[in-house]
């Protein structure tokens, strides 16, 4: 296949590491967005997504050519989603182009039609002529000044008229509601033929300068990182600070196409320890927006990120270590254990707890941090594996304020929305309440699918119901379709949310607060442990009632 030319707003499929191809639109990167040195590439926004990235031009290839091939290979609801987006846009720009040409040819005709009515036959010409001959040689003066200067001023009128009919704007810029309908369209690529998917391959093309900014597609950047990290599903968000009643600050999601906006990650060296479900989701996400992440896991490297031998050197040649691990003790093990975390601080570097353990753990490790110079903040996260992936994770931070404002661009990439607590044990505190009510959702779904079932009742007609009410939820949804599939791959190891139940029960007895709920669901959790369920995802509480 003949190399292609591409250039700004050539529709693409781009390829981004192991992933399948996605399609997209060349455009123009922000203002102050710099080009990886060393490598031919294009700035790309894809379609069904906020994702944009660099991609090399071996990686690009047009659209239209390879369209057919590439929706029979890629079956996923959100790719249909992406080809979908791309044909709603290629709708509204045709019926863009077709509203143009109507106006072209309008103005044509009535220009033409004018021309006629004002265009004297000949022999009526010659008449006037003859008539106004004599009048003209009679006043030569003033009268012939006069005709003049009036023709001129009528001449003007007229192309001025016609000028405004023809451009009622400057040329080649869109009025602010047809901007997003804009999609120059590259002549290399329209008569393209695709080969057969089974010899396709990605190879470099020439590439042509970018010149003109694309205002569609001005949103944040999603990726300048060299090498591909996993999981390249939508994480652009800006954040907005907004002050509560309450005193406390809590940072949320606002839209990604608001102004003043590309995501600029922090040029602080990152740390990371732990790569389970969701720490492996949390750093991919951080590699993609473009920070320098060093990582530490008792199994495996994360590709794209630079590998710590012990947490102790992660933290002595990071600026910002975060921390994500399974329970209190694990996370007192980090810190405190051999080679741990405590033996690299030294006054001004900085740790952040990502773990769900009870208060008294993390204001124990804050203790110890800070007595060595260090900066702690806690950020317990609520999610999953996928919303981790999805950067789309809930933070809940509390502590050092100041390192917590430090870490923005780092909850960016990671989360939708976070919240700042206050003072160190409050996040972890509301994060056990939150687990805490849905880990005692998730053990009644479970109950009440396996009551409709020994009543004679349809599982999936009681799903249909919940769905149309005033339950219906994402999590409801998955959660019984795990259920009625057998599906039970971990999402959210069903050990860690009886851990989070245990010590959600334990904050209320500290308190003197009752608990009978979450005790109940902690008792049903228990037996599904017992029937070797801890290492499947949450909704595997069913089995506890069907043994």
């Amino acid at each position: 296949m003949a190399a292609v030319s591409l250039r700004l707003g050539d529709l693409v499929w781009g390829k981004l590491g192991r992933y399948p191809p996605w399609p997209g639109k060349i455009v123009n990167p922000p203002k102050d967005l710099k080009k990886p040195r060393g490598k031919k590439c294009f700035f790309v926004k894809f379609f069904g997504t906020e994702d944009h990235a660099w991609i090399k031009v071996e990686q690009l290839k047009p659209y239209h050519a390879h369209k057919e091939e590439m929706i029979k290979i890629n079956k996923g609801k959100r790719f249909q989603q992406a080809v979908d987006a791309v044909e709603e846009f290629l709708r509204r720009a045709k019926g863009k182009d077709q509203t143009s040409s109507h106006t072209s040819a309008d103005d044509k005709n009535r220009r033409n039609s004018s021309e006629e009515r004002s265009r004297p036959n000949s022999g009526d010409e010659k008449r006037k002529l003859s008539l106004s001959e004599g009048k003209v040689k009679k006043n030569m003066g003033e009268g012939k000044k006069r005709v003049t200067s009036g023709s001129a001023e009528r001449g003007t009128k007229c192309s001025l008229k016609r000028a405004q009919e023809q451009s009622p704007r400057k040329r080649g810029r869109p009025p602010k509601d047809e901007k997003d309908l804009t999609i120059p369209e590259s002549s290399t690529v329209k008569g393209m033929m695709a080969g057969p998917m089974a010899t396709f391959k990605w190879q470099p093309t020439a590439s042509e300068p970018v010149k003109d900014a694309d205002p569609h597609f001005h949103h944040f950047l999603l990726s300048q990182t060299e090498k591909p990290a996993v999981c390249y599903q939508a994480i652009t968000k800006k954040l907005k600070i907004c002050e509560e009643e309450t005193g406390s600050t809590s940072i949320q999601a606002a839209d990604s196409t608001a102004v003043n906006g590309s995501i600029t990650p922090t040029d602080k060296k990152i740390g990371f320890l732990g790569l389970g479900l969701m720490g492996s989701g949390i750093v991919s996400n951080l590699l993609k927006m473009g920070h320098t992440v060093t990582v530490w896991n008792r199994t495996a490297e994360k590709e794209g990120a630079r590998l710590g031998r012990t947490p102790a050197e992660v933290v002595s040649t990071c600026d910002i270590t975060f921390a994500c691990v399974s329970d209190p003790k694990a996370a007192k093990d980090l810190v405190l254990g051999p080679s741990g975390v405590l033996q690299g601080i030294r006054p001004g570097k900085c740790y952040v707890d990502m773990s769900t353990v009870d208060a008294d753990t993390v204001t124990e490790l804050a203790q110890v941090i800070v007595s060595r110079g260090g900066r702690f903040l806690e950020a317990p996260v609520s999610g999953n594996q996928q919303l981790s992936n999805d950067g789309m994770l809930v933070i809940l931070a509390a502590g050092d304020r100041g390192l917590y404002e430090d870490c923005s661009s780092c909850f960016q990439a990671m989360g939708k929305t976070s919240f700042f607590l206050g003072e160190v044990g409050n996040a972890a505190k509301m994060m056990l309440i939150v687990n805490m009510v849905q880990g005692s959702f998730m053990a009644t779904i479970a109950e009440g699918l396996t009551l409709a079932q020994v009543t004679g009742q349809s599982q999936q007609t009681l799903l249909d119901i919940l769905n149309q009410g005033q339950l219906a939820s994402i999590f409801l949804d998955q959660k019984c379709q795990n259920i009625l599939q057998g599906n039970f791959k971990p999402d959210f190891y069903l050990k860690y949310i009886q851990k989070d139940l245990r010590l959600a029960i334990a904050l209320g007895d500290a308190v003197n607060h009752p608990t009978p709920m979450a005790a109940a669901a902690n008792e049903v959790y228990k037996r599904a442990k017992a029937l070797d369920q801890s290492d499947n995802d949450m909704s595997a509480v069913y089995r506890a009632y069907i043994h």
